[in-house]
């Protein structure tokens, strides 16, 4: 499952924790990744892939989202992914609950395990 190897490499490289879902109490700082989409064709797979920098300030959710760039881009040395690609990133921050964010959407393309 592609949100557990990228789960499993950022957690291992992030300074911050990495959760799917929103951790309760919230931290002052934490990376949340989601599929968004995904698409699978001759055993090989692609899926959109949405990470989250959460922070207290707008400087710090923007610093921690170009940590997570770097991150992102050392996956490719897992050998199940193909490519990885930044689609874009950009100020995300949540108005209503007043939490400033990052988001950075990635195209992965990995192969499946053969059972």
């Amino acid at each position: 499952m592609i949100e557990k190897i990228i789960l499993d490499h950022l957690s291992d490289h992030l300074s911050q924790e990495v959760y799917m879902e929103n951790p309760t109490p919230l931290p002052d700082s934490y990376v949340l990744i989601e599929k968004t989409g995904s698409s699978k064709r001759n055993q090989i797979n692609t899926a959109t892939i949405a990470v989250q920098s959460y922070s207290t300030s707008m400087y710090g959710a923007a610093a921690l989202n170009e940590e997570v760039k770097t991150c992102m881009d050392q996956l490719i040395s897992n050998n199940q992914i193909a490519r990885v690609e930044l689609e874009t990133d950009y100020n995300f921050t949540n108005t209503a609950t007043k939490q400033y964010r990052y988001q950075a959407v990635y195209n992965i393309t990995y192969y499946t395990e053969v059972q």
